[in-house]
């Protein structure tokens, strides 16, 4: 079930927890620098089939608030990554009409990054075909938290005008599914408000290996129980690509 404001919107909102680089790389006797390249690939792969899928939004959780205790140099290697990815797609996400926003915090991002990130969502703010949502230093309970903290000053509020202070934006549409890789079940501190009544879809698939037909897999599924449930007509599916 979706809010008003969000039935205003007819392409689904998908976030996507991309878990399992390390994993990928360690079993294939690869660093887990090189699993966090090959996530930097699917994540090329999905924004570029999301909107034939009839994704209008695609959030992905890239970097948690809990990341930071990670090993410095794998920390490092990550916001390297970040910084390549900023450096390099911004011509793409124009080209394909992608328009990108990075939602977390930047103050504790290394130098340079917070300004990359502004330059890139400049660059992109006209994109129509997906809105490309990563989220960096991010967590879902300190957006609530500011969130309240805001909205303490308030003399009135409803649910939309608190959905504006968490997420940041006017009118976003709920999240319609969320998707987990790598075998794990939870949520992780990830869009805790905007997925209150997201359909949960868990996969074995490791990130790297997550592809086109994955994705088709998970929205034909989450297709199914919508229509169990009445909550939804027609999507533009595509069949999933033979494998």
């Amino acid at each position: 079930m979706q809010s008003d404001v969000t039935q205003a919107n007819d392409k689904l909102h998908v976030g996507i927890i991309m878990d399992g680089n390390g994993r990928w790389a360690t079993r294939r006797g690869l660093s887990r620098i090189r699993g966090h390249e090959a996530g930097v690939e699917a994540i090329r792969r999905i924004v570029e089939t999301a909107p034939r899928r009839g994704i209008g939004t695609l959030t992905l959780y890239a970097f948690s608030t809990d990341n930071w205790r990670r090993p410095k140099a794998e920390v490092a290697a990550l916001m390297t990554l970040l910084r390549f990815y900023l450096a390099n797609e911004v011509q793409s996400l124009v080209k394909n009409g992608v328009r990108l926003s990075v939602i977390g915090r930047r103050d504790r991002l290394p130098e340079g990054i917070a300004a990359a990130i502004a330059g890139a969502e400049r660059a992109t703010a006209h994109g129509n075909a997906l809105h490309l949502r990563i989220a960096v230093d991010y967590s879902a309970r300190d957006a609530i938290l500011n969130a309240a903290a805001k909205a303490a000053a308030l003399t009135s509020l409803t649910r939309e005008a608190f959905s504006q202070l968490v997420t940041g934006e006017a009118s976003l549409r709920d999240v319609d599914l969320i998707i987990r890789t790598s075998g794990e079940k939870r949520l992780s501190d990830f869009l805790l408000w905007e997925g209150a009544y997201a359909e949960l879809h868990f996969t074995e698939r490791m990130w790297p290996e997550f592809d086109a037909g994955d994705l088709a897999e998970a929205l034909a599924s989450f297709q199914r129980r919508e229509r169990r449930f009445g909550g939804l007509q027609s999507l533009p599916l595509e069949p999933a690509p033979s494998l």
